[in-house]
């Protein structure tokens, strides 16, 4: 019997690497977003593919209903819808910030609840839970990003022991440097959140640096290997840190006491928006307001 994997936020990205990788592992794979056409290629592949807000309860039932209903079982779950919403703490409006737990924190959680039941019953399965390096290097302007990423992680680590008794691993993914929309979105919602106000300085570098194309970045597909590892050994490991950063980031937490890393941080990230602003000045010799320094 085919073993069956569920991946949301499949549009683009590690989602859909993630679902392509599955795919050729074997599973049959249900691949949901909120863009059903952005799923084409993966339709064309022979995948499930549905329209999905992981927001919408309603929607959710009716997701993993349909996945029962049709293959009879489900075998992993991947948790990886999410964006980053960037911005001073006192910039950004609260309904944003709920937002941005519904989707990263509650989402998540509730399609947890969801096919817990049918894992209980299989007495098998796996939860995977797409969380970030994020979890581990925080930055400024990026509270509630992170704080969604270290809830997610608190998340997981309960579940963990709380399932293992029953047959069913929680593994979470650490991705660092990863080329995919993220960034863009990160550093424009930065910039008109905490553009042209009291952070503005600050808000502009930022998001150079969030938007920049570092050297080396790694692609989603480092991301996918992982999560297929995670998804077919015997026993995998509680965290994967992968992409560009993602194991010198968790490592240097681990060692570095708290204020000589947030001195760390504070460098890092404006030596990146120094480098980011002197490639856009060379770029464009009389850059728009928008990537100034």
């Amino acid at each position: 019997m085919s073993r069956v994997a569920l991946v949301t936020g499949a549009s683009a990205g590690i989602g859909a690497a993630t679902a392509r990788r599955l795919h050729e592992l074997g599973f049959t794979v249900y691949a949901v977003a909120r863009r059903l056409d952005r799923m084409a290629p993966l339709a064309a592949l022979g995948m499930h593919t549905a329209a999905v807000d992981v927001t919408d309860d309603a929607a959710l039932v009716a997701l993993v209903d349909r996945v029962i209903a049709a293959s009879g079982r489900l075998d992993v779950l991947v948790n990886n819808a999410g964006y980053g919403s960037f911005g001073a703490l006192e910039d950004v409006p609260m309904d944003e910030a709920r937002r941005q737990f519904e989707v990263n924190v509650f989402g998540a959680a509730r399609l947890c609840q969801l096919v817990l039941p049918h894992l209980r019953a299989q007495g098998s399965g796996r939860i995977i839970n797409v969380s970030s390096v994020g979890a581990k290097l925080y930055q400024p302007l990026g509270s509630w990003y992170h704080s969604t990423k270290y809830a997610l992680e608190g998340l997981s680590d309960c579940l963990r022991v709380e399932l293992k008794p029953l047959g069913i691993d929680v593994v979470v993914i650490q991705p660092g440097g990863i080329a995919t929309e993220f960034p863009r979105v990160a550093g424009e919602r930065l910039l008109a959140t905490s553009g042209g106000g009291p952070y503005d300085e600050h808000a502009r570098r930022y998001a150079l640096t969030l938007m920049s194309e570092p050297d080396h970045i790694s692609p989603p597909s480092v991301v996918a290997r992982a999560i297929g590892r995670a998804a077919t050994v015997r026993r995998p490991r509680a965290r994967y840190a992968v992409g560009r950063g993602a194991r010198a980031a968790v490592l240097a937490r681990w060692l570095l006491p708290d204020r000589v890393f947030d001195r760390l941080v504070v460098a890092l990230f404006t030596a990146l928006g120094d480098i980011a602003a002197r490639r856009a000045r060379s770029a464009d010799p009389a850059p728009g307001p928008e990537l100034g320094t």
